[in-house]
């Protein structure tokens, strides 16, 4: 099937401007052009941008990025260079979810604690921080 850059937009939540960047970059080297050059991608095409969107949102810059495409490209002599790239983005990846995650337990205790001073009008709850610092905050995260 094919799709205008419109379509691309639309699908995947992906600005012209930016799409159009990416083809400029030479992260979509695949995009076929009608005659009076204007985009064609097809399903090839969609799934290299959502590879793109998942790499990006693990924080891998561009460059990492068409190099990993440029390795595609390149066939299996570059099998372990890909794998490689992976297992060091994997890492990078489990090490923010640690961070969202404990950011997250610390904004739920403020959330219990605004919600149960906000109950009692004060947030001078005697004991009260201390006991959702149990319930919901790690060790090793400071109250």
């Amino acid at each position: 099937m094919n799709y205008s850059i419109g379509d691309i937009s639309k699908m995947l939540d992906i600005s012209i401007s930016t799409l159009r960047y990416y083809d400029k970059e030479g992260l979509l080297p695949l995009v076929n052009r009608t005659s009076g050059n204007i985009r064609i991608f097809n399903d090839t095409d969609v799934e290299c941008l959502k590879m793109i969107s998942c790499l990006k949102n693990t924080g891998m810059p561009l460059k990492d990025i068409k190099q990993f495409f440029e390795w595609c490209e390149e066939g299996d002599s570059t099998i372990e260079q890909r794998y490689e790239l992976f297992l060091h983005q994997k890492k990078k990846t489990e090490k923010q979810i640690a961070l969202l995650q404990n950011a997250l337990h610390r904004i739920n205790y403020k959330c219990e604690f605004y919600r149960i001073s906000k109950k009692r009008g004060t947030t001078e709850v005697p004991g009260l921080q201390e006991e959702l610092a149990m319930k919901f905050l790690n060790k090793d995260t400071e109250k």
